[in-house]
């Protein structure tokens, strides 16, 4: 094999599923944390927000012929990731702890997209180099003349909606829910507070106090 069909293997067939298999990792380690009790759906939000990110050059890979225009679309998305993934530590860290296996699958996720990139830019250093003046440039997006193969795409895109897109969209509904939930216990305990103070001003001070202390008394609680 030439060397550019190797670098182009380990990109299809090494570096893409590791990346996702990595995605699904810190959904597992989010879900062991509880994070919808902690950090909430805002982080779930990040989370999607730098799938969103990473998802552009990865469509942009397996349907557009490689040039400057796609790989500085790369650089960028990259460069918006990174931003995106100190600003969610950031926030996670103030609000839970984040372990060490979380943390380990973190530096996957921060270099993979690195590497697929690196690659990228091996096998199309003549377009690389020209967004620095050495070459001429192409700026255009265009489909590529050779498709890659449908099984493989459709393999992808599959893998990547089962085991990324649904899994975090069900995170975020949990921190919704639990939200939800957290909000509406609030307002029961509320009401409840203000309908005890509605009655220590109607009902005599006397009876309020045989009243707890009929509650109070041995044998009063309810036996399971």
């Amino acid at each position: 094999m030439r060397t550019d069909e190797i670098l182009q293997t380990m990109l299809m067939y090494l570096i893409l599923p590791l990346w996702l298999a990595a995605g699904f990792s810190d959904y597992l380690c989010h879900r062991a944390a509880h994070i919808e009790r902690t950090s909430g759906w805002p982080e779930s939000v990040l989370h999607l927000l730098e799938m969103a990110e990473m998802a552009i050059p990865v469509m942009a890979a397996l349907f557009l012929e490689i040039n400057a225009a796609v790989i500085l679309l790369m650089i960028v998305c990259f460069l918006l990731h990174q931003a995106t993934a100190l600003w969610d530590l950031y926030y996670a860290a103030a609000r839970r702890e984040v372990g060490p296996i979380e943390q380990h699958v973190h530096s996957f996720l921060e270099m993979i997209p690195l590497m697929g990139l690196l690659l990228v830019v091996a096998l199309h250093w003549d377009q690389f180099i020209s967004l620095f003046g050495f070459a001429s440039p192409r700026f255009d997006f265009v489909l590529k003349p050779r498709p890659l193969p449908w099984i493989y795409v459709a393999t992808v895109l599959g893998a990547a909606v089962i085991f990324e897109i649904l899994p975090y969209l069900e995170e975020l509904w949990r921190g919704r829910r639990a939200r939800r939930a957290t909000r509406e216990g609030g307002i029961v305990s509320g009401i409840k507070n203000k309908l005890q103070a509605a009655a220590a001003h109607v009902i005599p001070a006397e009876r309020m106090a045989e009243k707890h202390s009929a509650m109070a008394a041995p044998g009063t609680s309810k036996k399971k």
